[in-house]
């Protein structure tokens, strides 16, 4: 039971200065005409004054609350190497011990720690929230076991007790990482890129020559050996092999003795892009249509276009030598013996055989598309008859063979079925849906073919092929077996999509990776991974999945719509995992290359600095042992050499409270009237 003088004014505080006003006015006025009373005068109004402030005396009944302390425990990844476990458990268990043998034992908060993914270890959250489930002026100290690998270190938080860190880990503790410092997002099919790694030994690192073998490789293909200095960036060329996706992992074995091997690896994807696709454009006459895949290829920036146009049959006889026919000298000989391989596609826009190109020259473009070229054969009447590139040695690759006949009608081009699954049809606009008619306009003519291998896209006449795609060997190859493409781009009968139709088929042959038709594509999002198989035609396998430590497992497929399938799982580990289904391969990256919590996993004071200091408490190792604890009051130093300290807080909770007056308020009326009458007296003698 405490007791104390409080007041609880009759009137406002505003009544109580106005009436103080004129009370000091009165007694200044009284003690500048020198009458002898005015002391007495002031002690009667004081006293009046009193009254109205209405004195009272509070007795408070209060109960003592027990001090509180909380303990972060750090349970995270980083904390699994080494001795750290055993530390951990056995500062918990001492600290509890020696918290109770306190002689007034506080109440214990615990709290562990567990991974929180991709942000780390966030120690002060949790304390943030255990400190909030008790009063500040019960909180007498903080305990944190950890290592001091922290992800929110930087959080605004001052809790008002001394934090003390009981840190783990041994003074001998070393580790070897490997980082990216510098890595291009996008790189150049067929050049190298440049990163620069850093590999960077920490802590009490042995003594060492200075080198570290690195190992890097391309999705998970063949490994490419180096060695590299330590402790200093250093440039990495490797080459972009494919357009699309390339996953770059570069790792370097675990040494003896260091903490541990999961950050002695980095992955990084860089986007495989085409320079300038150069393209050769060979036109067999002027007509209407020539300028389609001019002002098409032209359009497209990224392309370097060679237009070769033959404006002149040689059996033409008016008399002109052929040799000066040509507007330049077209370096025909160069372009189709040296630098034919430079070319990403060769288009044949109408062409005929007419003498222009020797056989030998066509005999380079097949080897061309053998060895992993595209061509695109565009054809016109001239296909059906003698002059025909089927009667060349382009016959060989070609997958459709003319049957005479050139079909002078007009009908509507149509996708067939596997066209509407096929990445260069699918989902054209206008197409038209089970089986209605599509609302482009009409073509008027068509040649004949009899397809003799690959894929037919589209069809014109009764059904008849008329876009046919197929794969050679290393290369691919295309056949539209019309000249009327340029209808569309003419908007004869509302047009049609021959922009974004010509596009597709040219990228489908410069193997761009997204018109794959027939694919295992695989994304992942942290450590769920979700797998789609595309397939033009026959039943999808099981999917096997071989993960970065080379253990496999084997999953099924979902059928989402016809040729499309989908799976999706779960990986247990971070790194490249491959995927394969029949003789579809890919590979995909799932979680970081090196996990936060080991990215750098020496134990460390300097995170916590700034929260242990500005605290007042201390930063201790473990492997000398647990500190005392002592109970310090406030205002004292709570750390020193050796110890830690926990404020005594003296808390307390008010049950009840009693308020009684002073006095009675006759009695102040009492003391006012007795002084004025002296006053008076004094005054009138």
């Amino acid at each position: 039971m405490t007791g104390s003088i409080t007041f609880d004014p009759l009137f406002p505080l505003w009544i109580l200065a106005a009436l103080a006003a004129v009370a000091l006015a009165l007694l200044a006025f009284s003690a500048w005409r020198g009458l002898k009373g005015w002391p007495l005068r002031a002690l009667a109004l004081a006293a009046l004054g009193l009254a109205l402030a209405n004195p009272l005396w509070r007795e408070e009944n209060r109960l003592p609350e027990r001090d509180a302390v909380v303990i972060i425990v750090d349970d995270t990844s980083s904390q699994s190497l080494t001795v750290r476990p055993e530390q951990t458990a056995k500062a918990l268990k001492d600290l509890q011990e020696s918290l109770a043998a306190l002689a007034n034992p506080p109440e214990v908060i615990l709290r562990h720690v567990e991974d929180a993914g991709r942000d780390g270890t966030l120690l002060l959250k949790a304390l943030r929230e255990a400190a909030g489930t008790v009063s500040g002026d019960r909180l007498s100290g903080v305990f944190l076991i950890t290592d001091g690998v922290v992800n929110d270190a930087d959080t605004p938080f001052s809790p008002q007790a001394p934090v003390h860190q009981l840190m783990t880990g041994e003074a001998s503790d070393w580790d070897r990482s490997i980082t990216v410092t510098t890595a291009p997002a996008f790189g150049i099919v067929g050049e190298d890129v440049q990163l620069v790694l850093r590999i960077e030994d920490k802590g009490a690192a042995p003594a060492s020559t200075g080198i570290a073998r690195v190992i890097a490789t391309i999705d998970g293909g063949a490994e490419q050996i180096i060695d590299l200095p330590l402790n200093q960036d250093v440039p990495l060329n490797l080459k972009i092999t494919h357009a699309g996706v390339n996953l770059l992992e570069v790792r370097t074995p675990e040494a003896a003795g260091e903490l541990t091997g999961l950050n002695n690896r980095a992955i990084l994807s860089v986007n495989g892009v085409r320079d300038r696709l150069r393209v050769l454009l060979i036109s067999g006459e002027p007509y209407a249509g020539e300028r389609t895949w001019r002002n098409l290829l032209k359009a497209d920036p990224s392309v370097d276009l060679v237009h070769f146009t033959i404006l002149r049959s040689p059996e033409k006889q008016d008399g002109v030598p052929y040799q000066e026919m040509s507007l330049i000298a077209f370096p025909t000989q160069e372009l189709f013996t040296q630098k034919i391989r430079d070319f990403d596609l060769i288009i044949f826009d109408r062409f005929r055989r007419q003498g222009v190109l020797p056989q030998v020259y066509i005999e380079n473009v097949a080897n061309y598309v053998r060895g992993g070229g595209a061509v695109l054969v565009a054809s016109g009447p001239a296909y059906a008859g003698a002059e025909s590139l089927y009667r060349s040695p382009l016959r060989d690759i070609l997958p459709a063979a003319p049957t005479g006949r050139v079909l002078e009608q007009g009908y509507l081009p149509r996708v067939s079925d596997i066209g509407r699954r096929h990445p260069v049809t699918e989902g054209l606009v206008g197409q038209g849906i089970d089986g209605a008619d599509p609302s482009w306009g009409r073509w008027m003519r068509q040649v004949e073919v009899a397809p003799t291998g690959g894929d037919t896209l589209m069809q014109g006449v009764d059904g008849r092929p008329l876009l046919l795609l197929s794969r050679v060997v290393q290369g691919r190859i295309a056949l539209l077996a019309s000249d009327q493409a340029w209808l569309w781009s003419r908007g004869f009968e509302g047009g049609g999509p021959q922009r974004e139709l010509l596009r597709r088929l040219a990228h489908w042959l410069m193997k761009e990776p997204e018109l794959e038709e027939n694919v295992l594509r695989a994304s992942a999002r942290g450590m769920d991974v979700l797998v789609e198989r595309q397939m033009l035609s026959g039943e999808v396998g099981d999917l096997t999945v071989t993960s970065p430590s080379g253990e496999e497992q084997v999953l099924g497929f979902t059928q989402l719509s016809e040729g499309r399938w989908q799976l999706g799982f779960t990986a247990t580990e971070s790194g490249v995992y491959r995927l394969s289904e029949g003789d579809a391969h890919t590979v995909v990256a799932t979680g970081p290359a090196t996990p936060i919590e080991f990215a750098s996993p020496i134990a460390t004071k300097a995170l916590l600095a700034p929260l242990v200091s500005g605290s007042g408490g201390g930063a201790f190792a473990l492997e000398h042992g647990l500190p005392d604890i002592r109970t310090v009051r406030e205002g004292r130093s709570t750390a020193g050499r050796g110890w830690a300290g926990v404020v005594s807080r003296g808390a307390y909770v008010v049950q009840d409270v009693r308020l009684s007056p002073l006095a009675k308020g006759w009695i102040y009326l009492v003391i006012a009237a007795f002084f004025s009458l002296l006053a008076w007296r004094v005054e009138g003698r």
